[in-house]
This record gives structure tokens, sequence and C-alpha cells, in this order.
């Protein structure tokens, strides 16, 4: 229930009834037909929407109702843990636990060094994997399982577009809860199919035999590392078979065989070999959409106060160096602050073309940052619409700089570890304890530590989330919510005698606040 009516970025979008759940008592109404319902499960069709992808041509969703959605979420939550003690490896996509950072690490261990031996990448790319999906072979794989039959009726619901109706005969539309997990069960024993060999006992467990391919994917994109390009050519074939099975079939626009000297781009990286050591950068493209969403974000905001550019410009600098910090990334990061610098330059001068320019650096820049001897950052000067004085010059809400960003080399997760293992609780914990620290202020780093990470009203976890963000959107749209959630306003006092003293709590739990100050109070368990 959480997750569809609070955590999730499409919460606020309906699916063909028209109908959300974003009030009290809707939830409740919600949660009660969810929990009381006898009657059997009737799946709606699904609401067609389309949106821009970055090659510029458009990707489909399904928006299923609010309550498919939630049911959805119920039935993966039962699916995912008996799949994820079978998937494969170094599967990484719309997994718990796992995510983009954990792929590029894996393609890192096997063609690091000067001695590497795969050489040679095939890089696949699926042809619109989640609207071809063949629905019985799907079904077969989910044998024994209890909701299968509501799986069933979901792929067969169809979808509505303009009005109209049309059956659904392959495919899972994305947008559902479930789809992801349907993609990874489907593409199950794409490794296998690859000719992948593993090690299964001695110190050398769950590594790649000599001789045998390497292969890492996330969803449907994925690379297979190999010693040669007939073994590459070889694997294409066997694979292409082995997808056609499930009506998926090669993007051929874009699969292709290439050497690591040349380089080949995954998941936003650029992964190549220079005189023998293997560098991972963010690629040209991730760099090209970054420099044009800056350029369009400051050129929307022309006419605008400052304190709306530092809104607009914090979650998405700090969102694209998080996701980009744990490979080769610290020259980028200076370009793109010169860049960057251009751009709030250009726009200060254009709000006030009648001011010289020492003015304007005066108004618009300083030493905003105390902690840095930087005297050229970009701030408001007069938070909350004070008149600039001495006593506020360089104190107000200022944008971040790319550079900030520590690289932080990412930990690899070990093998098959998969959260729902009750075995591997302790590893689980101590790898969330080794994680790079979130893109927040010390300030506010402090009294997430010092509230162990929970709610001071509710108790529960704070960020929404038992692990960091997975994917560049992921980390933009989670910097987003968090600093709503923390702002100025959602921060109140504590139950403590000390005037200053502070807690952090949910912006739902913010909203149900009506009068005074939460307090603070011990998890008591109860869902």
């Amino acid at each position: 229930m959480r997750q569809v009516t609070e955590l999730n970025a499409g919460r606020k979008t309906a699916g063909i009834d028209g109908k959300l759940a974003l009030g009290s008592r809707d939830k409740a109404e919600l949660a009660d037909r969810l929990q009381r319902s006898t009657a059997p499960w009737c799946a709606r069709p699904v609401k067609r929407v389309y949106i821009p992808k970055s090659n510029g041509k458009l990707r489909p969703l399904g928006i299923p109702t609010i309550a498919d959605r939630a049911q959805q979420n119920r039935v993966r939550n039962a699916l995912e843990p008996q799949w994820e003690a079978r998937f494969e490896p170094r599967s990484y996509g719309f997994r718990p636990g796992r995510g983009c950072h954990d792929a590029i690490e894996a393609v890192f261990v096997v063609a690091r060094g000067k001695n590497a031996k795969r050489l040679w990448v095939l890089d696949l790319d699926l042809r619109a994997a989640f609207d071809h999906i063949d629905h019985e072979f799907l079904l077969s794989q989910l044998c024994g399982f209890p909701a299968k039959g509501m799986v069933r009726k979901w792929l067969k619901a169809g979808v509505v577009e303009q009005g109209s109706y049309s059956p659904t005969e392959e495919g899972t539309p994305q947008g559902g809860g479930i789809s992801p997990l349907l993609l990874n069960v489907a593409l199950h024993g794409m490794e296998a199919a690859a000719g992948v060999r593993h090690h299964l006992s001695g110190t050398k467990a769950g590594e790649v035999r000599a001789g045998s391919p390497a292969l890492v994917r996330y969803a449907d994109d994925a690379l297979v590392l190999c010693h040669s390009k007939e073994q590459a050519e070889q694997v294409k074939l066997a694979l292409a078979e082995w997808l056609e099975s499930r009506g998926l079939a090669f993007n051929e626009d874009k699969t292709r065989i290439v050497r690591l000297e040349q380089g080949c781009d995954f998941l936003g990286f650029t992964i190549r070999r220079f005189n023998g050591k293997l560098l991972i950068k963010p690629s040209a493209e991730a760099i090209r959409r970054i420099r044009r969403r800056l350029r369009d974000t400051v050129r929307s905001l022309y006419g605008a106060n400052a304190a709306a550019v530092v809104r607009a410009l914090v979650p998405i600098i700090r969102g694209w160096a998080a996701y980009q910090r744990t490979v080769v990334s610290s020259e980028v990061f200076a370009a793109l602050d010169t860049y960057l610098w251009g751009l709030l330059f250009k726009w200060a001068t254009r709000c006030h073309p009648h001011k010289p320019k020492r003015w304007v650096v005066k108004r618009y820049f300083g030493r905003f940052n105390k902690s840095r001897q930087d005297h050229w950052i970009f701030g408001d000067r007069r938070p909350g619409g004070q008149a600039a004085t001495p006593e506020h010059s360089d104190v107000g809400p200022y944008v971040p700089k790319f550079s900030w960003t520590k690289i932080v080399r990412h930990i690899q997760v070990k093998g098959r570890a998969s959260p729902d293992d009750p075995t591997l609780i302790q590893y689980w914990a101590d790898r969330g304890r080794k994680q790079a620290p979130p893109v927040l202020s010390a300030e506010r780093v402090r009294l997430l530590r010092q509230q162990q990470g929970r709610c001071a009203a509710c108790g529960d976890l704070l960020l929404h989330a038992d692990r960091q963000p997975q994917s560049l959107w992921q980390w933009e749209q989670w910097v987003t919510t968090v600093r709503m959630a923390i702002r100025r306003g959602w921060i109140i006092e504590g139950t403590s005698d000390q005037p200053d003293d502070r807690c952090l709590i949910h912006a739902s739990c913010r909203s149900r606040t009506i009068r005074g100050p939460a307090r603070p109070h011990t998890p008591t368990g109860l869902a």
C-alpha cells in the first residue's frame, strides 16, 4: 500500500478508472478491499501513455489502476523470494539489493588487468523486450505458484489507448509493479544458454571458468565478454535461438561485437581499455544528456529568481554526480562545473542587462559553502525575500558543484546473495554500513545517524528504503524526495529540553500532523 500510494513516482497518475489513493480515507478503503475481499480478482485494462526516450522516440507505458498496482505488489512480494533463490549471479536489473553499479563492477572484475583474457565484447540489446514476451512460456515458468491465474489475468487484461480497447496477446506492460520481475523470470537461464560455466566449489566458487565467456545482464541489456570474435559470434547465434522460444529477438541496430580497445557503452558508462588498462568513465552520450538538461533547465528559468534556479538544479546535480561517482569521473565533474558556471553567469547577466558584470558577480556569486575556499558559487543572497545586508552576505541556498562529490568505489554484491536469504542478514547489514554516505548535508547525515535512519513520528525507515537508489533516475528522484521530506518546514522540534534539538520525519507524517510536533517513539513493530 505505502509503495503505490506514497513512494512510487506515479502515485498521482490514475488508471482507466481515474481513481487515486492519496488521502487517508482512500488508502484505508483500498487496504480494506485488498485484505477482506473474497471474490476472484478482476484485472482491469491498463491505460496507454507515452514518455520520451533519450533518443527522441517514445516509450509506451501501461498504467494499471491503483487497486491493480497494489495487488501486483502483493503478488510480487510472494513470487520474488522464490525466484531470488534461483536467479543467476550476474543478473542485476530490477532485483533487491542489486543495481547498475554492481553490473559495472562485475564487468570491471572480469576485464581488468594487463593479462585479461576476455577482450572481445558482445554488446546485446533486446528489441522491445517488455512488449514481446510470450505469455504461454512465461506462465509455464510459474508452474505451482498459487497466484498464477491472477498473473494470467493481468497479462491478458488488454490496453486502452485514447478510448479504444485492444487485447494483449504478448508482452507485459511497462508500468506495472510485477512487470520487471516477470521480465527477469523470462530471461532466467541466459548465462547457461551463452555457455557460461562457473566453479561450483572451492575458493573460486561462483567465478567463471577459464575459457568460458562471462555474461553480465541488467534487465534487457547485457554484455558478453569473450576470448575471441569467433566465440562472440557463436554466443550470439546460441542466444538468438534461445530468445526465439520466449518471443524475443535482438535489436540489430544496437547489438554489436567490438574489442575492448574500441570501447562500448553500458548503463551510461563507457568501458574501454587504454594501453592495457581498463577505464570506466561516464559515456559521451550521458554527458551530452546532462549538459542538455542543465542548459534547458537554466533557460526555462529566465525571469525567475535565484531561489528557483537553486531548487531546480540541486536534484539534477546531486543525482547525476551520485550515480557517476563510482567510476573515473573527476575530469568530467570539473568540466561540467565550468559549463554550468557559464550557464548561470549568462542567466544572471540576462536577468540584469543594465547592471555591470561586477555587480552581477557580487549579487549572485560568493563563498556560500563555508567549508570550501571557493568564491564562485552561485546562490541566493536573500533567503526568504530578505534584503541583502552585510550579515546576510554569502548566506543562503546555493548550487553545489559536481566536483564536490568524492569518487567512491562500489563494493560488488557477492555471488547469488539476496536480501531474502535469512542466512545472510549479517552480510546485508554490514554491506549497508559500508556503502557510500548519502548525498546530504553533514547536519542531516548526523540527524539520520542519531535517529538510526528512522522517522521520529512513526518509527519507520526515514528514507523509505533499506538500500540506496540503483539507477540514475532513482538517484535524482531520491534526492528530490528526500529534500522535500527534510526541508526546513518539515524539520520539527523533538521532546528534549534543549531548544535546538531537532529531528527528521516523513513528509507524509508531517501532512498528518495537524497541531503540534510529532513526538519520537520506539517502533512497535505493528504494520
